[in-house]
């Protein structure tokens, strides 16, 4: 017989009864009824109650037995009665009568319960992750992650992709976040850079003469968490191919998203992703990550209020503002209306303009000051009813797309209307090339450095470059972007007048590029890719609110590893060996 085991705790059924078992796991529940003990044994894949009575010489020692202990039983499966049959677990109508026992492990006192979904909080969670990750709904999510990864990965490869690894330890780059940073003790004084993405080397790979490349690449980026993104690390389906077009991308990764979520999920999929503009996701959902299981759309009425009698909105489209207006079904109440209203005020903005529409008529002060023919022209261009509600968000451009933007969702969410049921997919595609800061006026890139810009060199210089677009876009799922990608920028000369009208002189992309731009000038095929994110997947798939639910070990929401205390300091001796002196007066904001 196994040292440990004949059999996995889910495993044993009618058909075993009178047969000699072992079982190894650990201690999960214990029940005494006096003169009988039932322990729920536990393993990585199910549990076993095993029963102990008083006659048993390790009757004593199951009784001051501590939850969590890992122990190896030996004994007799026996039928359960029908009335104690447990129809909830698989090995419900067997126990096993124990004869032998060896103590494995001894458990201390725990800090949190293994058999309970009491949520102890973050420090405790992440502190012990290890016994945490013992709980259902955690283990049966990161095995889910493993589940989803495999799929992912099989149908890769069967969609003709190689899998390869990219380098860890690479160049620090202006991508966008913060870099991780890594000194080199053989060249003191410099330094490594984690890589943010492996976006140069995927791209180098098809300079290389691949064609079709994939990894379930590691990321690392020095960004603050959200509920949606993990600080420090996270995973991606990184992919690229070469002689494509922004329609063959979509065309690669559309099955391999489809048949994921149909997989792991019960919920609809629609069969089409809709395409709609950077432009027009602006203007609709107030952001470029539009969540589409409810129809409510938001529109410019800027026009309506220019010039209008309602000064306070009328005044500042003079200075740069404009008007968006959401509408609020079944919201034609004053509370609503004065709820919504202190809600954006939290927000900070200084509040939300509304018109309640009742009695075939419209209410309010903004009604009231507009006029009641403009406040009914708007009624009929929403298809409003009596009951219904007209908000406005009036701001400069962004300020007001982002609070309509909100307000959309918040409407959704108290009024009952976005459908659960369903994954509504979407690509938001044309992002604009460059954009201007709005502190310095410098024209910047506005999303991706190495795309190609639509109308290639032509559009570089004789479009005003707040009008040049490019193949960017974005995957996004129920409101959550789950990926970015782009066509990317292979000719030389495109790229230099590209980083040049973002005010990077040639030098700049020699230097912090070297590796690509260098590439590129000895014969570069056309090509692009995309990268979903794994982890944002696997949130959506196991239902979950927060992205650490599905993430092994993952960070508090300050970066720090509670379980290994990192990050943590390092002795003298490393520092000299890496030429570093650390002046912890210094503090960077």
């Amino acid at each position: 017989m196994h040292k440990y085991r004949t059999h996995k705790c889910d495993e044993l059924r009618h058909h075993n009864v009178k047969d000699v078992v072992k079982l190894s796991g650990w201690v999960h529940r214990k029940r005494d009824h006096g003169q009988l003990i039932f322990i729920d044994l536990r393993d990585h894949y199910g549990l076993t109650q095993v029963v102990v009575d008083s006659s048993n010489d390790n009757f004593s020692t199951i009784e001051n037995l501590s939850l969590e202990s890992v122990i190896t039983i030996t004994g007799i499966v026996v039928e359960r009665s029908s009335d104690t049959i447990n129809k909830s677990l698989p090995t419900g109508d067997i126990e096993v009568n124990l004869t032998e026992l060896e103590i494995i492990s001894k458990s201390n006192a725990l800090p949190l319960q293994v058999n309970s979904d009491e949520d102890y909080g973050e420090e405790t969670r992440l502190k012990f992750r290890y016994l945490d990750l013992r709980r259902n709904r955690p283990h049966s999510n990161i095995i889910l992650r493993s589940n989803i990864i495999q799929t992912i990965r099989n149908k890769m490869l069967e969609l003709g992709f190689i899998e390869f690894q990219t380098p860890i330890l690479t160049a620090s780059s202006p991508e966008g976040a913060r870099d991780f940073l890594v000194p080199s003790r053989l060249n003191k004084g410099k330094f490594y850079a984690l890589p943010q993405a492996p976006q140069q080397f995927k791209q180098l790979i098809m300079v290389s003469g691949f064609d079709k490349y994939f990894q379930i690449a590691p990321c690392f980026r020095d960004e603050d968490s959200r509920a949606d993104r993990s600080p420090g690390e996270f995973y991606q389906l990184d992919l690229e191919m070469s002689y494509v077009d922004q329609e063959d991308v979509f065309d690669a990764v559309q099955p391999v998203i489809r048949e994921v979520f149909t997989k792991f999920s019960k919920k609809t999929i629609d069969e089409v992703f809709p395409k709609i503009t950077y432009k027009d996701s602006m203007l609709k959902y107030g952001n470029d990550k539009p969540d589409l299981r409810f129809d409510l759309e938001i529109k410019d009425v800027t026009e309506v209020f220019t010039n209008s009698g309602f000064s306070i909105f009328a005044n500042s489209i003079e200075n740069g503002s404009i008007v968006r207006a959401i509408p609020g079904p079944e919201c034609g109440s004053r509370s609503v209306a004065d709820r919504m209203n202190s809600w954006a005020q939290s927000e900070g903005a200084p509040g939300m303009g509304y018109i309640i529409y009742s009695e075939s008529t419209a209410k309010g002060p903004v009604a009231n000051a507009l006029g009641i023919e403009k406040a009914l022209s708007m009624r009929d261009l929403f298809n409003l009813k009596d009951g219904d509600a007209l908000f406005f968000s009036c701001a400069k451009e962004n300020d007001a797309a982002s609070l309509a933007g909100k307000a959309r969702v918040k409407i959704a969410t108290d009024k009952k209307l976005i459908k659960e049921n369903i994954f509504k997919f979407c690509w938001i595609v044309d992002y604009p090339m460059f954009e201007k800061d709005e502190n310095t006026g410098n024209i910047e890139f506005s999303h991706n450095p190495f795309s190609m810009p639509q109308g290639g060199m032509d559009a570089l210089l004789n479009k005003d470059p707040l009008d040049i677009l490019a193949y960017q876009y974005d995957l996004v799922c129920n409101g959550i972007e789950l990926s970015s990608g782009a066509i990317r920028n292979h000719v030389p000369d495109i790229m230099y007048k590209a980083f040049e009208i973002a005010g990077h002189k040639p030098d700049v992309v020699d230097n912090k590029f070297p590796g690509l731009i260098n590439a590129f000038k000895f014969g570069a095929p056309p090509h692009g890719g995309i990268a979903p994110g794994i982890d944002r997947i696997v949130m959506l798939l196991a239902d979950e609110p927060n992205i650490r639910e599905v993430i092994l070990f993952p960070m508090t929401g300050k970066a720090e590893d509670l379980m290994m205390n990192a990050p943590n300091d390092i002795n003298e001796v490393q520092l000299k060996e890496l030429g570093i002196k650390l002046d912890k007066k210094i503090k960077i904001n």
